[in-house]
């Protein structure tokens, strides 16, 4: 019967092993992206630096990590990522290779903004108010085909 004072030395070797396969972190400087002239940004993302800032402002309040635990993505970032997911409409591995992230952190970007949002959409869009909802859903019909729900 084994000593229960003394370690397994497989358990030791093991340990061992570990500690010399493990690899070290990488952290990427992250480019400040509103640096860049308006043009790319416009190219990139479909928005001017102003524009960006105006969102990174009504946004960052649902959007900002509590903590900067492990590095975590500004909320300019966040942002960017999610605009050039809209603006391309492309692949998440695309856009997490355009911007140094991978495909999880770019459906985690635009996610939280997307619902971000969503929770701000009754600020921005408003029906007229001087019209009856009908005629207005009337109105959607006439120009695009779209059906209204009757309520």
């Amino acid at each position: 019967m084994a000593c229960p004072f003394l370690e397994e030395p497989v358990d030791v070797e093991a340990q061992i092993l570990r500690r010399a396969l493990r690899r070290e972190r990488v952290i990427r400087a992250r480019l400040d992206i509103l640096s860049f002239p308006d043009d790319f940004l416009c190219e990139r993302y479909r928005f001017s630096a102003q524009s960006i800032i105006y969102l990174n402002n009504i946004l960052r309040p649902n959007i900002a990590h509590v903590t900067h635990r492990g590095h975590s993505l500004s909320s300019v970032h966040i942002i960017c990522i999610a605009l050039r997911f809209f603006a391309n409409g492309s692949f998440l591995y695309n856009i997490g290779d355009a911007e140094h992230v991978s495909k999880a952190t770019v459906c985690r970007a635009v996610r939280n903004v997307t619902v971000a949002l969503k929770r701000l959409l009754y600020s921005f869009v408003v029906f007229p108010g001087h019209r009856p909802t009908r005629f207005i859903k009337e109105g959607f019909h006439k120009i695009a085909g779209i059906r209204m729900n009757k309520t």
